[in-house]
């Protein structure tokens, strides 16, 4: 009997995701998206049943489309944490260029790898790559089986949002 079991295969394979497995975006998302990123995994409920959401991808260039995505501020009903991780392992405090986003109307410019905290009905966005010399690796994590927005900001919109923070 062996003591290991390869990637994915064995009884508990079933919680390791190794392959993109991400929602049905619409084609227009998905061909803005590649402009600037490259998404690497997903997961969520409906991938493996009983997770909570999260996804990463590779920002490999900054985008003239500011800010990235349609909506302006909004808010979920669940805690996020949003991160933008440098690629440069002799400096990765370094981010490789600049990433400016939103928290509650204070525009933040990161320069760092950064992990951000946003509680639960804490307005966040717009959020823009205003500079970009190395790949980025971004992360979201929502302590929900999926992800969405519950409204945008100071509109009351109900709506479920197919991009990400």
């Amino acid at each position: 009997m062996a003591d290991y079991v390869m990637d994915s295969e064995g009884e508990y394979g079933k919680y390791i995701v190794q392959t993109l497995q991400a929602p049905p975006f619409n084609e227009g998302f998905k061909s803005f998206y590649k402009t600037y990123a490259e998404r690497l995994l997903w997961m969520d409920a409906n991938v493996v049943p009983g997770a909570f959401q999260m996804n990463t991808s590779w920002y490999l260039h900054a985008s003239d489309v500011r800010p990235l995505y349609g909506h302006d501020e909004h808010v979920h009903d669940f805690d996020e944490m949003i991160g933008f991780l440098g690629s440069d392992y002799n400096d990765p405090y370094d981010l490789g260029g600049i990433i400016e986003i939103g928290i509650n109307g204070e525009l933040h410019r990161l320069t760092k790898s950064s992990m951000i905290f946003m509680p639960a009905g804490l307005k966040h966005l717009p959020l823009s790559i205003l500079e970009l010399h190395r790949p980025i690796l971004h992360f979201s994590i929502s302590l929900s089986p999926f992800y969405g927005n519950i409204k945008s900001a100071g509109k009351g919109e109900q709506h479920e949002s197919s991009t990400t923070d």
